[in-house]
């Protein structure tokens, strides 16, 4: 498909059961202006790359006006564009663009808190105790003789206390950093603003919703304690306790919001929809976000956290696809994104890390339902450990010495020198910098180069879309146990067409035989016989006519 001959953006309403998602870090995308910070005209002038690459959608971290201390997830505006990003303007013809390359557009909503600059919190700090701007926050009196402690227990996934005192004397909650309040998801101009807010985006023509943190927007009657004697602090407090059914997390009256945006969504053509960053106590529970009078898609972040092991794989796809069988819509696969490392790292690092992350890749791109792609793992970046502590701006980093920066890091695009045209000539760096290694990993170095990451997402992605087998009202997985231990194999079947997909998670290279010719493969594969044989840590797949 070329540029002069874009694929047309259809008005398939359940295109997003099959669709390949790619998350743009708005930041670290690409720099149209020179400041070092990527923009929505930068965006805009890559759609390109991305319609090439063979993704069907974009979903876009928050652009919205905000101070920043959390990457845009304080907001201060729900309705405008950050001078650091552009303008409405600059929206609206990047959308324009983006649908005419056949690409629809995702956007992320942060409905549980605000920034501290939103001019809502601002009216409540001036308003006072038991004002109705208050009412729209979580403030409570402390506890104490003075009130001088805090109401409960709670901590902040950030690490720290969750609540802050102001000068006089109330405390609010903030689940995250003090400078993003939590809204009382009880109150009725809340639960309206926010629908105003997704009519707003959906009349500029956005084709859905990622929901930040659509767990935690109700919180238990009377705020309890917790109860916890100990409390762990950063990412790994944030693993814990937000899979847990807690005083502020997967209270059952969040799903009335759900019940009311649903029609909202439906009321607008072309399948606009929902995906829940939710985390639920049990697969059960996690199910009751999704479904024809609640959301669409949760992503389901266990396969993101299963190990490099055969089993460990095999038990998270057969555990996700059960539970996408009960709610009748598609699981979520997701390999990495802007709040966890990259799983080139995660999965070993260096020369074993990429070898094992190409083959997940491929994994994940046989199975059924919809792939978010973080951008930069079609690069195959790593994780960047070495980030100087000064330029850290994780607001977690601070408070428990963990950060996420490392995977944020501007993406590379041609060069040989930092940043890699991230942005134009003479233009500021990234605002983190690019190690010195990544002139191999940049786009314009993997272009056209045979085995390189790139052209095997290329690849995946445009067998993905053509192959009968892969095709969303194809079957689904059947599991291959004679592949042999430590390898996993399964066939999908469709439209006369078989595609196997095996991975070797062994210690010794297999012979693959039986399935047919290869049409991609993460590594090098030799012919043996009538077979082929598949290196360690590597994946490939493999068609032929269906036996039936």
């Amino acid at each position: 498909m070329t540029a002069s001959n874009p694929p047309p953006l259809t008005s398939d309403a359940d295109w997003w059961r099959s669709a390949v998602v790619y998350q743009v870090y708005v930041r670290s995308f690409a720099d149209s202006d020179g400041d070092g910070v990527g923009d929505l005209q930068g965006i805009r002038e890559r759609l390109p790359y991305l319609r090439d690459l063979g993704v069907d959608a974009l979903w876009l971290t928050p652009f919205y006006t905000s101070p920043m201390v959390d990457g845009g997830y304080d907001v201060a505006d729900y309705r405008n564009v950050d001078p650091m990003f552009g303008t409405l303007a600059d929206f609206d013809a990047m959308i324009t663009d983006a649908h005419a390359l056949g690409l629809r557009l995702i956007v992320d909503i942060v409905p549980n808190h605000t920034s501290d600059r939103h001019p809502w919190f601002a009216a409540a700090l001036a308003a006072g105790p038991g004002s109705p701007e208050r009412a729209r926050y979580l403030f409570a009196d402390g506890r104490g003789e003075h009130g001088e402690l805090p109401p409960n227990d709670w901590e902040s996934i950030f690490g720290g206390p969750a609540w802050t005192r102001v000068p006089d004397g109330q405390w609010y909650l903030h689940l995250f950093d003090p400078a993003q309040p939590d809204l009382n998801w009880r109150h009725p101009e809340v639960r309206a603003e926010f629908e105003d807010v997704l009519r707003f985006w959906l009349d500029r023509g956005v084709d859905g919703f990622r929901i930040d943190v659509a767990h935690g927007m109700i919180k238990a009657e009377g705020l309890p304690d917790v109860g916890f004697n100990t409390m762990t602090t950063g990412r790994r407090q944030s693993e814990l306790l937000g899979k847990g059914r807690l005083p502020y997390f997967d209270q059952d009256e969040v799903h009335e919001i759900y019940r009311a945006w649903r029609p909202i969504l439906d009321s607008y053509p072309g399948g606009r929809m929902a995906v829940a960053e939710a985390w639920a106590e049990t697969p059960q529970r996690l199910a009751r976000y999704i479904g024809p009078d609640e959301l669409h898609q949760a992503f389901s972040f266990d396969f993101l956290d299963a190990t490099w092991s055969a089993d460990s794989f095999r038990k998270v796809v057969d555990t996700a696809l059960a539970e996408a069988t009960i709610v009748g819509a598609p699981t979520t696969w997701v390999l990495s994104n802007h709040d966890k490392q990259r799983h080139v790292t995660r999965y070993g690092d260096g020369e074993v890390g990429l070898r094992r992350a190409r083959a997940a890749s491929l994994l994940m791109l046989a199975l059924p339902g919809c792939a978010y792609v973080y951008q930069g793992e079609e690069l195959g970046l790593p994780e960047v450990l070495d980030l100087p502590d000064e330029l850290r701006q994780d607001p977690s980093f601070l408070r428990t010495g963990e950060s996420r920066d490392g995977c944020r890091v501007p993406i590379p695009w041609g060069g040989q020198l930092p940043p890699y045209g991230f942005g134009p000539d003479g233009g500021r760096p990234g605002w983190l910098p690019a190690p010195a290694t990544w002139a191999a990993l940049s786009v314009a170095a993997q272009d056209g180069v045979p085995g390189s990451t790139l052209e095997l997402y290329r690849t995946a992605l445009r067998v993905r879309r053509e192959h009968p087998a892969l095709a969303r009202d194809a079957g689904g997985v059947t599991w291959l146990e004679s592949a042999g231990p430590g390898v996993l194999a399964f066939r999908r079947d469709g439209g006369g067409a078989e595609l196997t997909c095996v991975v070797n998670i062994s210690d010794a290279p297999v012979l693959i035989d039986g399935y047919g010719r290869p049409v991609a493969a993460s590594a090098e594969l030799t012919e043996e016989g009538t077979g082929h044989v598949l290196p360690v840590d590597a994946a490939a797949w493999f068609d032929r006519p269906s036996a039936g």
